[in-house]
């Protein structure tokens, strides 16, 4: 075993508690920004109140046929992210397991919604055990992936806000033109995330080279590993590379994002308060929420259910207990509905799922 220097002892100490405080941050920050949301709701609705007869009569109506396609398009969605996920495997891996890609990817997103942010590194984790590969090239490929995703929710969000004047929004036209530009300001963002995603592609040889030589002042073990990290993560970029996967994994985002947008639409045409809502509608809500998604308080969500609240109530007028009802079903399907897929596949693996928790840990230990 490497003997561990003082320095580089007090270096890790100083990482793990500067990682503890960005987890903590991000965790608070999240909380408040859910907590602005909930008093927003609150003073904005507070003289009408919350009527729970609105709510059950909502359930108790729903369209179970709309219902069951929306559940349908949603688990097709997990399976287009494990096929995704092996188009980006292809540089470093000739034959991969599309089965063990969909397992990792049911157990990683059923992380996600109970642990929050802090169960992200569980699925490229999974992953690169299973696969055989090194962590930080499949951290390269969550890169990626974020990034596409990215990318095809501003450029669904961009085109729905162009085409506000066929939706089905209750504003005036002083609105509907900030919308528009908002839809405009997406398309821009769009195109700086592809030219990110395109940037992205020259991280190799030279650009590894001098961001390792200006880490030079670390010690020489911690600076060994930085740059081992860097290789793999140059190696998980390798499919932005080559033309035909990047048109591939391009080609297939969009459809896991047309599969999604299918799912709100579904669920909108499940309920009684939302079926007379449009694609135009279900697009610019799937907007709106994929971005409210980003606060994601561990076990709760948080974000997406208080998006899409305030988008139904202030946009299409509907009732606070209907669009709850609406809010907590868009919620079920886009990431509950996977945890007990996702619990019976980590007991199916042998995975003790206390410790999912920690295999964001153990493979920062494992790539640095």
């Amino acid at each position: 075993m490497a003997w561990v220097g003082p320095a580089n002892r007090r270096l890790r100490v100083q990482h793990e508690h500067n990682r503890l405080k960005q987890r903590h941050l991000g965790v608070l920050i999240g909380a408040v920004a859910a907590l602005g949301a909930v008093l927003f709701i609150y003073y904005r609705w507070r003289n009408s109140g919350f009527v729970w007869k609105e709510f059950l009569s909502s359930v108790e109506n729903v369209d179970w046929r709309w219902m069951g396609t929306a559940f349908c398009c949603v688990l097709l969605s997990y399976f287009g992210r494990a096929v995704r996920w092996e188009i980006m495997l292809r540089p470093l891996k000739r034959q991969t397991s599309l089965w063990r890609l969909m397992v990792a990817t049911c157990i990683g997103f059923a992380a996600v919604v109970l642990f929050g942010r802090a169960g992200e590194p569980v699925r490229p984790f999974l992953i690169a055990k299973k696969e055989g590969v090194s962590f930080s090239s499949q951290v390269a490929a969550w890169v990626v992936e974020r990034m596409l995703d990215l990318l095809m929710v501003l450029v669904i969000f961009g085109i729905a806000l162009t085409q506000i004047g066929n939706s089905a929004i209750q504003h005036g036209e002083k609105v509907q033109a900030i919308l528009k530009a908002a839809g405009y300001v997406g398309g821009a963002s769009a195109a700086i995330c592809l030219a990110l995603l395109i940037a992205l592609r020259q991280f190799r040889g030279q650009a590894r080279e001098r961001l390792t030589a200006a880490l030079g002042f670390l010690p020489n073990t911690l600076h060994a590993r930085i740059d081992k990290f860097l290789a793999a993560f140059e190696e998980g970029m390798a499919s932005t590379r080559h033309s035909s996967y990047t048109w591939l994994l391009i080609l297939y985002s969009g459809l896991e994002w047309v599969v999604l947008a299918g799912s709100f639409f579904c669920t909108f045409r499940a309920f009684p308060a939302t079926a007379s809502l449009s694609l135009t509608d279900a697009l610019i809500a799937l907007g709106f929420i994929a971005l409210g998604s980003i606060v994601q308080i561990p076990g709760l969500g948080g974000g997406m259910q208080l998006a899409a609240i305030v988008v139904l109530t202030e946009f299409y007028g509907i009732t606070l207990g209907a669009a709850t009802s609406v809010a907590l079903t868009l919620w079920v399907n886009s990431f509950v509905v996977i945890v007990p897929v996702g619990l019976i596949l980590a007991f199916h693996e042998g995975i003790r799922w206390r410790s999912l928790k920690h295999l964001g840990d153990a493979g920062s230990g494992y790539s640095l």
